[in-house]
């Protein structure tokens, strides 16, 4: 595939198209070139893990389940046993945390990504991890399946460069004050270096609306899904806020065309030291994964399963 930028006569276009060596000649217009339908009319599907194993924007719904921070060992076991038991097929937790506050709870760092790793290890599923500067993304990338762009960085051009080149496939949260267009040319940064293994996130944007963290924007789902080929996500816990919309927005973002979750989930929510209150247990966890499965299948899909696992003690 060769992508040339600018201007080009239809002239030129028709001489293109009847070279023997050409399959065809795709001709893109506007900001949104390579994320756009024009560019790729069917899904792309994005695989994650050594195998492949976890695969985005196909016939299968995607849960990511976990912490949202690491804290410890212990905390992690607990958390990743609750979610491998009920069918998560991709592990999450936040060794960096780009924290509202300096006084939060801003992460372990790298000890966080060693424990999460030894997680990666334990189960054999894929893991996903925010990164955060982009001097940071060579040793993310080496501990972790996939990386997460949050919502605060979606605009932060030099991280997705470099967060592009790195040869991981990416999870884009849409910025907080974002427009869906400016979400999508987030995602255009990373594919124009040459990653197409893009996934999009709908984590809420801020409203006036105060009754919840933020607005889930269910209807950008289902827009983007329209405009663009890349897989799009949901995320129910930082956009509510709250553990009792966590199902209900979950049902709804299945229901709505969404490829899949990123749920937090944590064994004593009383004692996390990163947003704790919109966590689930994992019973409330294990409850949301068999509600979902008539949603999915209603729609047309199936849940996305584990091909195979194994737990081992840390």
């Amino acid at each position: 595939m060769i992508i040339v930028e600018g201007t080009v006569a239809p002239a030129v276009v028709s001489a293109v198209d009847e070279l023997p060596s050409v399959e065809r000649v795709i001709v893109v217009q506007g900001a949104q070139r390579l994320t756009s339908r024009a560019f790729r009319a069917e899904n792309s599907r994005v695989e994650v893990g050594p195998a492949g194993e976890t695969v985005f924007g196909g016939p299968e719904f995607v849960v990511i389940a976990g912490p949202c921070a690491v804290e410890s060992r212990p905390q992690m076991n607990a958390a990743v046993d609750a979610v491998v038991a009920s069918g998560a097929v991709m592990l999450r937790g936040g060794a960096f945390k780009p924290r509202t506050s300096p006084y939060s709870f801003q992460g372990l760092g790298l000890a966080g990504l060693t424990l999460l790793a030894e997680q990666r290890k334990r189960t054999g599923l894929p893991v996903v991890t925010e990164v955060v500067t982009p001097k940071d993304v060579e040793f993310v990338a080496e501990e972790s399946d996939m990386l997460q762009i949050g919502t605060r960085n979606m605009q932060n051009f030099e991280l997705l460069r470099e967060a592009g080149a790195s040869g991981r496939p990416v999870l884009l949260k849409r910025g907080m004050s974002a427009t869906i267009e400016e979400w999508l040319l987030a995602a255009e940064y990373l594919m124009h270096v040459g990653n197409s293994r893009v996934v999009l996130c709908e984590r809420g944007i801020r409203s006036y609306d105060r009754s919840t963290r933020f607005t889930l924007d269910l209807s950008a789902v289902a827009e983007a899904k329209r405009l663009t080929h890349l897989p799009v996500i949901v995320d129910p816990s930082h956009s509510t806020g709250q553990p009792h919309l966590v199902a209900p927005m979950s049902l709804a973002a299945a229901a709505c065309g969404a490829d899949g979750l990123i749920v937090d989930v944590h064994a004593d929510a009383r004692t996390a030291l990163c947003d704790g209150a919109q966590a689930l247990s994992g019973e409330q966890f294990s409850s949301l994964m068999d509600q979902l499965t008539p949603v999915v299948e209603a729609v047309g899909r199936t849940l996305a399963q584990v091909r195979s696992h194994s737990l081992s003690s840390v």
